[in-house]
This record gives structure tokens, sequence and C-alpha cells, in this order.
């Protein structure tokens, strides 16, 4: 009898104690980092533009080994609230099916009384079909001008662009297709269509809502949102200097007046050669050694070429880093490699590197003073092959000058991370990576044969091989 009593209290016993451990642990500091993650995550898509108002939420599993994948906790920003001023306070807790645990307290007059988001069985979907490990949901103008462009259109797709690179599963000459599906008066109502496109699509992270916005999911945050970036310099770093010197520019020099003889009247060579005048005549207002001015058309064109040569072949002894030279070498390359009269040469290192950065999620980036032209040819034809697969973009003397900070200032704004120091930058050239540094970039300086010696003291972290970082 005793023992048969006993039973109730001991399983009642039990459900006190693990409740005591449930409630513990969802003020632990695992559920407490994700709830501050997501308030800062808020705060700054804000102010990218990407939310407005109390459009949009975020949701972000606990990142906790410890708990089995199925009963993983889930943190969901809430309904109703300003973007710019979510709190950690303000976060809900969720089972991995969809249970509340945890709520936040209401708030006085004029906030109203807190709601989970009306995005909950959306999100609830991309985890439970995509093994996600975090959701957003953005009402971005861009998502919402996509689904406009053709009302009947049921996906959007895109290929040949280089950022296609940073989600997972594509490269540049693949297609990326996002299903689009019909917006509903309110949010729950899209989760059936939302699950038939997650099972019609099984290479999509991500569903455009027509007139409405986007949900797209990853891995993590990080891949939801962006990843770490890594920007090369390629003389010195990914190839080297002689292949420049002793290759591509005398091949360059070599062939001027037969290219532009070849070329003279495609609308790219007339392009290069209306950037050529422009610099030209800067270069004869400010005394530039080696300018000579370049005659009309009406000159004819073998005159026009003559001198055209005698100002390129000045600029490349003189190793200009601008944009006029860059872009007619750039063409001049590219019919060399085309031709297979040109193989680039990298580094033995850079193939592995650029495999092994790309398996880890990171993203990868040129930076150059040659053109983008030049740039995709260096890697397009390479002795290992065609290593552009494994690269995201490419910048050039477009976006400034390699030793000017407010360069790099640019690219961290162009790939949008949150912080410079999320951007490595790896160059052989001392002054480069001072502007870098001064940019907030992490630095690191590439020691290859033939590269110019540093200063004494200089202060950054220096590498013989890719295989170093």
């Amino acid at each position: 009898m005793a023992v048969a009593s006993a039973a109730p209290l001991l399983a009642m016993n039990g459900a006190v104690k693990m409740a005591t451990n449930s409630q513990v642990y969802l003020e632990g500091t695992k559920v407490k980092e994700t709830k501050s993650l997501i308030a800062e995550l808020c705060r700054h898509f804000y102010n990218q533009g990407w939310v407005s108002g109390t459009g949009g939420s975020i949701t972000i599993k606990v990142n906790d080994d410890s708990i089995p994948k199925p009963q993983q906790l889930i943190v969901m920003s809430p309904s109703g609230v300003q973007k710019e001023r979510m709190v950690e306070e303000g976060m809900y807790v969720l089972s991995s099916n969809g249970c509340v645990l945890s709520a936040p307290l209401a708030k006085p007059y004029p906030y109203k009384s807190p709601k989970c988001s009306d995005c909950a069985p959306l999100f609830l979907k991309a985890y439970e079909m995509r093994n996600a490990g975090a959701v957003i949901h953005s009402h971005g103008m861009e998502s919402c001008i996509v689904t406009m462009l053709n009302p009947l259109l049921k996906e959007f797709w895109i290929t040949h662009m280089e950022m296609i690179k940073g989600i997972q599963g594509h490269g540049y000459y693949d297609e990326l297709v996002v299903p689009i599906i019909e917006n509903t008066a309110h949010e729950r109502e899209l989760t059936e269509s939302l699950t038939e496109a997650i099972k019609a699509y099984p290479k999509t992270t991500a569903v455009l809502v027509r007139n409405h916005g986007i949900y797209v999911w990853g891995d993590s945050w990080i891949s939801a949102k962006t990843q770490r970036c890594v920007v090369l310099d390629i003389e010195g770093t990914t190839t080297p200097i002689s292949f420049v010197i002793d290759v591509l520019f005398p091949y360059a020099r070599d062939n001027v007046g037969r290219h532009l003889d070849a070329t003279y009247d495609s609308a790219e060579t007339q392009e290069d050669i209306k950037l050529l005048r422009a610099q030209v005549q800067e270069d004869l207002e400010n005394g530039v050694v080696g300018a000579v001015p370049i005659p009309s058309d009406d000159a004819g064109k073998e005159e026009v070429i003559a001198a055209l040569v005698t100002n390129v072949e000045a600029m490349i002894k003189a190793d200009r880093k601008i944009t006029a030279l860059k872009e007619l070498q750039g063409h001049i390359w590219q019919t060399g490699f085309q031709n297979n009269e040109l193989e680039a040469v990298v580094f033995d290192d850079v193939p592995e590197a650029l495999e092994r950065w790309t398996a880890l999620g990171l993203k990868v980036y040129i930076y150059s003073s040659g053109s983008r032209l030049a740039q995709r040819l260096i890697f397009g034809y390479t002795n290992y092959g065609d290593l552009r697969k494994y690269l995201c973009g490419f910048f050039d003397t477009t976006v400034g000058n390699k030793r000017e900070t407010k360069s790099y200032t640019e690219i961290t704004a162009s790939l949008g991370v949150d912080n410079p120091s999320e951007i490595l930058f790896v160059t052989d050239v001392y002054q480069e990576a001072i502007a870098a540094k001064a940019a907030g970039l992490e630095v690191i300086i590439s020691v290859r044969p033939g590269n110019g010696p540093l200063p004494e003291n200089h202060g950054f972290r220096t590498i013989t091989s890719f295989s170093e970082i």
C-alpha cells in the first residue's frame, strides 16, 4: 500500500524537477546569447533598410550541442515591435514543434501586448523541411520589385552573376532559381504554398512572396545573412610578379598596335580610345612625361593608332595604375588567352586554398589594379584550369586606388558585412596593407619570391603560403 501510494508522488516530483531544469535552461547563457543576437540583427537590418517599422522577422535555433536536434529551442522576434527598438527581453522561445515556452512580459500603454510572429508556422516549416539553423523574413524593396516585374511568373531566376557563388550549391554558370508564391491576407495562410514551393525546389534556400517580401534560411544566421570574406590581391599574392612583369605586360605592349588596328571600329575599342583620349589630355595638362597629343579621327586611323601606341607604351613603362590603360590591356589579354597565346600562372598553394575556403563557406573576392576583365582572364585560364568557380566577385580601380583607405571602406559597404574586421585582405604591398588596416580590415602580407622588401617592424602578420591561413 505504501509503495503504491508513493508512485504518484515520485512522478510528481520528477515532473517538478524536469520543469525546474527547463526553466533554468530557458534563462541560461545559450538562450540569452541567442536573444541578444536577434535583437542586434534586427537593429542592424533596420539600419540597412532590409526591414522597416514592425515588418519582417528573424528566428534562430539555440546553438547547444548538448541538446538533441529534435528538442532544440527556437528563439523568435516578436510581432508588432519596431525593429530598431528590439531588446533581448522581448523575444519568444519556442520548442521545435512550435509550442511557446517563454513569452515577453507586457509593457504599459502605449505599447501593445506581446504577440508571437505570424510568420512562426512558415519558420517552423523551413526548420522542419530544410533542417535550417536560422530563418529570416524581410520586406526589402528589392525582393518585392522582382516579384512585380512580371505578375505571371512563378519563379525568379538569374545566371552569370558573380554573387550567386555565395549561395550554397551554386556557381557562376549555374541558374539560381527562387520560387514565387502569391500573397495572402494573413501570413500564416502562406504556410501551405511555402511548403509546396520548398518541395518543388529542393535546391532553393529562399521563397519570394509576391508584393510582400522574402523568406530565406541557412544552416546558421551567418549563412542566412552573410559570411566572412577573403579579399585577395593578385600580383605577388596569388600570382608571381614575374608572370605579370615578364609575360602579361610585354604581351600587351607588343600587341597594342595590332589589337587597335584589328578592332578599331568596334564599340569596345572606341570606348577604350575615348578613355585614353581623356587620360592623355589630363596628362598633357599636368605635364606627365611621355604623353603626346592624340590627333582627331579626321587625321586618319593610322595616325591615331600611332599616337595611342606611344602613349600606352609610356604608361606601361611607368607602371601606371589607371583605368584607361587597364581596360585596354584587359581587352588585349583577352585575345591572347582565347587564342592560347597566354596561360596565367598561380602559386601552387592557391587552388587548394580557394577550394578549402569555399568549402568552409567563406566568400572570396579579388581586388587588383588590373581591370575586372583581366582578373577574370587570369583566374579563368590558369595552369590549374578555371578557378573562377571559387570566386564571388572582382574589384578594380573603379572602386578606388589600392593605397587609399576609402577604397577599402567602399569594398566593405559593397560586401554588406557587419564589421570591416570580418574581411581578411591579403596583399604583398605594405602601403595597401596600411590603407586596408585603417579601414578596419584584417590584413595579412604575402611574402613571395620576387616581392619587394617590407619595412622593419611593419607590424603585420606575414605568410609565405595560403596554407598558413
